[in-house]
């Protein structure tokens, strides 16, 4: 389902480290000493709910961060090591109060069950504010850790061969999201009595088995975790071509996408939007956020002075696969405004510096936004699914058995 033209627009960021530049943690703003400390992501997301944004994205992986695709690096000036996605958003659940908490976690080597739990359990430690970012992993060398099966090196993305492997690890992904949406069914809203006279805490003909089987996964249940308080939390997923929009397309409440112009995000929304109709969702309302890396300052040649001066501490021009934005708050807000025009429904922003571009979104990007009727001047909302404007879902064991 595509979004009204008069729909607010919608705002996430993505936290990594100190911040997608690999040379942030030099900047005086970055407390690289606090990095592995829960305050230290505990302020960073009290700066994102002060601007009342919608959600942030934690990103997380099995391996240390390289900057090479498949395989780690030997480098020792970039940020190395991460604290687990998933605790930090529980770990700050309790100091919030609306901003959706999204972690990362990778679906191909982690179980479903485990995530269904520990996801369900953020909800209810929320209060109704979960979500998940799924991605997959075709790193050899993640793979090596578990020692469970060999993940085949890809030397060229669209190559054959590159293509047959990525497609079965997004296959293998959807039925991930699978599995963890029928756990979070399992148990119905009202499964547990905790009648203290009749001695009952629950009822068991509430607990269903899911019994999914499939290419990768068999799975009996029930989850051990009471079904969360949205039902469904948000599951997102990050997407650059044709596979991954079709695990957006079958799975996904949140899609995040990386159009350069108003013509490519056009372009892609059709594909997804598509994509989703043959995945048999036309009616369901996707999400689709478009990713950019901002530097922002009040004068945008001090954002590129900057730039170019985080690109020599790195000793290399910074790239990404998003498109890369250096200016102003009222450039950004410009650019947001005509990339939206595209079918898109909000973005999620990565800060080269989280210490200056984050405050630099929350108290220069967000009241430009707001000056233009665009963006919310309140939480209206105590739920993520509500925030984004999505209905808390049917249990679908419950409405089977009707």
């Amino acid at each position: 389902m595509s979004p009204t033209p008069s729909a607010p627009l919608h705002l996430a960021v993505a936290l990594d480290g100190t911040g997608w530049h690999p040379a942030s943690w030099r900047e005086p703003v970055s407390r690289p000493g606090d990095l592995f400390t829960a305050g230290y992501w505990a302020d960073l997301v009290a700066e994102a709910e002060r601007g009342l944004l919608d959600l942030v994205t934690v990103e997380d992986g099995l391996g240390p961060q390289s900057s090479h695709l498949l395989d780690p690096d030997e480098r020792t000036d970039q940020v190395r090591g991460r604290l687990d996605a998933v605790l930090i958003a529980a770990r700050v659940a309790p100091l919030t109060r609306h901003i959706g908490l999204v972690p990362t976690v990778v679906a191909t080597h982690t179980e479903p069950f485990h995530i269904s739990k520990a996801i369900a359990t953020l909800d209810h430690v929320s209060s109704g504010r979960a979500g998940l970012r799924v991605q997959i992993s075709a790193r050899p060398n993640e793979a090596a850790h578990f020692g469970r099966r060999v993940v085949p090196r890809i030397d060229a993305y669209d190559s054959p061969a590159a293509q047959e492997v990525l497609t079965d690890l997004f296959d293998e992904a959807a039925d991930h999201v699978e599995v963890v949406r029928r756990l979070w069914d399992s148990w119905e809203d009202d499964a547990e009595i905790r009648d203290v006279a009749t001695g009952r805490f629950i009822d068991r003909d509430k607990l269903h088995y899911i019994d999914f089987q499939g290419r990768f996964f068999s799975v009996r249940g029930p989850s051990i975790t009471p079904r969360p308080p949205q039902g469904q939390p948000i599951v997102s997923a990050l997407a650059h071509r044709t596979v991954p929009y079709r695990l957006v397309a079958r799975q996904a409440d949140l899609g995040y996408v990386i159009p350069h112009d108003a013509g490519q995000a056009r372009a892609i929304v059709a594909e997804v939007r598509a994509e989703q109709q043959a995945a048999g969702r036309a009616e369901e309302f996707l999400h689709l956020f478009g990713d950019l890396v901002v530097f922002l300052d009040d004068d945008p040649a001090e954002a590129a002075a900057r730039r170019d001066r985080l690109d020599t501490l790195a000793g290399q021009p910074y790239i990404s696969d998003a498109r890369i934005f250096t200016g102003t708050p009222a450039q950004l807000a410009d650019l947001l405004e005509d990339l939206r025009a595209g079918g898109l429904t909000g973005f999620r922003l990565r800060p080269a510096v989280l210490g200056h571009d984050l405050p630099a979104i929350t108290r220069g990007l967000v009241p430009e936004l707001q000056r233009r009727g665009v963006f919310r001047h309140a939480y209206e909302a105590d739920t993520l699914r509500g925030l984004l404007g999505l209905p808390r879902p049917a249990h679908r064991y419950t409405t089977a058995t009707a």
